[in-house]
Parts: structure tokens; C-alpha cells; sequence
């Protein structure tokens, strides 16, 4: 019963921290673009999935959609894989795991996760995410690219 909380927690407290931060930027929409409830309502679709070496990933909000670089990506990658190799970049970065067993990794240790874990990546530290498991990893990731 406690898992079924977990997730909706979760995303409430990450939309009212993101939520805050674009206000001022969703009044200056760019290039006229208008927000409606059919362009802001983002169903999985299988067939607009982006194929990757390990798997696939599908943007529920994609990089250009919201002024500040919100984005909201799932990614599902096969057992035993990764999408890369441990990296840093400008920006936090958030990891929910939906299904499977990740291994995360953030600055030189590693540590395991299943559904309903979270993994922050702060700024510019070292990390990375891989499946630990025998079963597909679905995770979604969420991250501010910088504004350009």
C-alpha cells in the first residue's frame, strides 16, 4: 500500500520545485507559442519512441517544449546494458525508477535501486545509471537543460 504513494509524492514535489521555478517563464512564452490542454497532455505513444543501442527512450516533455529546458524523458534500456558510461554535466538531474533493478553511480560508488527509487545527480558530479537486472529498466529522467 505505501508504494502506491511513493511515485505521485514523488512527481508532486518535483513539479512544485520546477513549477515555482518556470512561472516567471511560461508568461514570456517564446515565439508566440500557446500553451492548450492538447499540446500539454503528453500520452505514451509506442510508435514515437527514439530507438537507442540498449533500448528505447520517449520524451514526455521534450528539450524545446517549456522556456527554462524542463524535460521529462523515459528511458528503458535491456538487462545487464547502459545508455552510456558515467559522465558530468551543467544541471541537476533526477532518475525514477519505474521497473526493474538499476545499479546507480555517483562519484566512484555504486549502489542498486528498484521501483519507486529515486537517484539525484547534483551539478557536475560524476555519475551514471545501468540495469543490474535480468528484466528491462524503466526509469524516467528529469533535468533542466541550461537556457541558450
Amino acid at each position: 500500500m505505501r508504494q502506491k504513494f511513493i511515485l505521485p509524492i514523488f512527481l508532486t514535489i518535483v513539479s512544485v520545485k520546477f513549477s515555482e521555478a518556470q512561472a516567471p517563464a511560461i508568461n514570456a512564452i517564446p515565439d508566440g507559442k500557446k500553451y492548450t490542454i492538447e499540446n500539454c497532455i503528453n500520452k505514451f505513444d509506442k510508435d514515437k519512441v527514439s530507438k537507442t543501442s540498449v533500448g528505447y527512450q520517449y520524451w514526455f516533455i521534450a528539450q524545446k517544449f517549456l522556456p527554462d529546458g524542463l524535460t521529462v524523458k523515459m528511458s528503458v534500456v535491456g538487462p545487464k546494458q547502459a545508455t552510456h558510461t558515467p559522465h558530468k554535466h551543467a544541471g541537476d538531474e533526477v532518475f525514477f525508477v519505474l521497473e526493474g533493478t538499476a545499479q546507480f553511480y555517483l562519484d566512484g560508488k555504486t549502489t542498486t535501486g528498484g521501483p519507486n527509487t529515486s537517484f539525484y545527480c547534483p551539478e557536475n558530479s560524476e555519475h551514471g545509471i545501468s540495469n543490474a537486472g535480468d528484466t528491462e529498466l524503466k526509469y524516467l529522467v528529469i533535468r533542466k537543460y541550461a537556457e541558450k
